[in-house]
């Protein structure tokens, strides 16, 4: 059996945790998030904790046990706390700014890269080149994280780009490094 699966989800103090048919829908402080489950997970709300099973141990209901917690678990962490992504600019040059509610990049283009913020997506901005992603979706918040990245990523020769804060970039050695 699954052993993530198998855990149960406890629900914090000021989440509320609704189910409608396969239609899970969590409300919390910072946001409200719904997810259509699989209809052959059974999922149960009793005294401020979740539970999932699974009908029967076919492969797909075994892989689908795991993932349901793991999205349920996700939405909870997400309207509690929030998620988010650093990302570093690094390169000669390169700046990043807040204007209103844009995030405007000079990454070495002729022209600014002009990133706008979502209504469930919040970007901050620490110095020159540092970028926060912060959100309530977890899925959301890796995405438009890799949208930002996707615009100039880190190339491995100077390390000049866009690159994740905890990411660490392979170095090569140029022409010269052969002799």
């Amino acid at each position: 059996m699954s052993r993530i699966g198998r855990k149960p989800i406890n629900i914090p103090a000021g989440v509320e945790v609704k189910l409608d048919n396969s239609v899970i829908t969590v409300k919390g402080a910072k946001a409200t998030l719904t997810q259509k489950i699989h209809p052959n997970m059974k999922i149960e709300i009793k005294d401020n904790e979740i539970n999932v099973t699974r009908p029967n141990d076919e492969k797909e209901n075994r892989a689908l046990h795991g993932l349901t917690r793991s999205l349920i678990a996700n939405m909870i962490e997400g309207v509690t706390n929030g998620f988010k992504k650093e990302l570093e600019v690094n390169g000669v040059g390169y700046r990043v700014q807040k204007q209103g509610k844009n995030l405007v990049m000079n990454l070495g283009f002729s022209h600014q890269v002009i990133v706008s913020e979502t209504d469930d997506i919040k970007i901050e901005v620490q110095g020159t080149n540092k970028i926060t992603i912060l959100g309530a979706d977890k899925q959301k918040v890796g995405q438009f994280a890799a949208e930002v990245r996707e615009k100039r990523p880190p190339e491995p020769y100077k390390g000049k780009g866009i690159k994740y804060a905890d990411e660490v970039i392979r170095r090569k050695e140029g022409k010269t490094g052969k002799k």
